[in-house]
C-alpha cells in the first residue's frame, strides 16, 4: 500500500521549528504535492497564512578543514533548481535547511522568497535551465550561494576582504520575519 504523503527530513526539521517556536500559528501539510510543502496559518484569523517549499540537502562541508575558507564554513550544501520551479512556485517563500554534519551548530536555515532567489541566481550565473545552488553558512554568520567561487575568492572571502554582492543571502538566514507577521496580523 502506498501511503498518502510522506514527509521527508527538512519538512519535519522546519515543522518542528515552527512548531517550537511559533505556537500560537497552525502548520498544515498539503495531501498532495502542489509546490507547496508546509502552510502556516494563524490560530485566530486563517485568512493570514504563508505557504512554504522546504528544500534539504547533506552536508558537503570537507571532513576536514585543510585552508582558512573550509575552517570557517559551518555547513554547505548543494541542491539542484529548476528555473520553471522557482519561476511558477506558488510558495511565498523557500526554505533551505542547512544541518552541519559535525553537529557544531543548531539548523540554519535560508528563508527567501522564490522570485528573489531566481533573481539572484540569474544575476550570478545568467539564465539557465538548471541552477546548481551551493547554500552555504560560515562562523561568521554570513550565508551565501558559493556555486562558481574560486579558491582565490574563498581565500578572500575567508581573509574578509571579498565582496559577495548579489551572492550575500545573509539576510535571509534565520529570518522568521514572514511568520512573526502572520503571528501578529
Amino acid at each position: 500500500m502506498r501511503p498518502i504523503f510522506t514527509v521527508h527530513a527538512g519538512e519535519f526539521l522546519v515543522g518542528e521549528y515552527i512548531e517550537k517556536c511559533f505556537p500560537e500559528l497552525n502548520l498544515w501539510i498539503p495531501s498532495k504535492d502542489t509546490g507547496i510543502d508546509l502552510l502556516v496559518t494563524n490560530k485566530k484569523d486563517s485568512s493570514k497564512s504563508v505557504g512554504i517549499q522546504v528544500k534539504m540537502s547533506r552536508d558537503y562541508k570537507p571532513v576536514h578543514a585543510i585552508d582558512a575558507f573550509s575552517r570557517k564554513l559551518l555547513a554547505g550544501g548543494w541542491v539542484t533548481l529548476t528555473h520553471d520551479k522557482i519561476k511558477k512556485s506558488t510558495a511565498d517563500y523557500w526554505i533551505f535547511i542547512l544541518v552541519s554534519h559535525e553537529r557544531k551548530m543548531e539548523p540554519k536555515y535560508i528563508i527567501i522568497p522564490p522570485s528573489e532567489l531566481l533573481n539572484r541566481l540569474i544575476a550570478i550565473h545568467g539564465e539557465l535551465k538548471i541552477y546548481h545552488f551551493y547554500p552555504w553558512v560560515l562562523d561568521n554568520g554570513i550565508a551565501l550561494q558559493g556555486r562558481g567561487l574560486s579558491k582565490i575568492e574563498k581565500n578572500e572571502l575567508a581573509a574578509g576582504s571579498y565582496s559577495l554582492g548579489k551572492r550575500d543571502l545573509s539576510v535571509y538566514l534565520d529570518d522568521w520575519k514572514p511568520l512573526e507577521n502572520i503571528r501578529n496580523p
